[in-house]
């Protein structure tokens, strides 16, 4: 297999990862499917990581985050998958 197509099929496996987070978080239920309302909401997340209040709410949405993988966990859901901090 070629390089382009490995990399190609590592990117189409993250894209598909970061799209069942919409998912899991109830985002897609939640807005009836409104892709300009996720949209929205994860521009207001984009706009608040370029705040002074980006510690925060790194700490606050991390914090949730990782209560809902161990909720998953335990309940034995899937492996949680590794953070990608600073990751594409």
């Amino acid at each position: 297999m070629r390089s382009w197509q490995v990399e190609r099929r590592k990117r189409t496996k993250h894209l598909i990862e970061l799209g069942g987070l919409v998912v899991k978080a109830g985002l897609v239920d939640l807005t009836g499917d409104d892709r300009a309302t996720i949209l929205g909401a994860l521009l207001w997340m984009a706009d608040k990581l370029k705040s002074e209040e980006r510690k925060r709410a790194l700490a606050l949405w991390t914090e949730k985050g990782n209560g809902a993988f161990e909720a998953e966990h335990s309940a034995g859901a899937h492996h949680r998958p590794q953070s990608r901090q600073g990751g594409a």
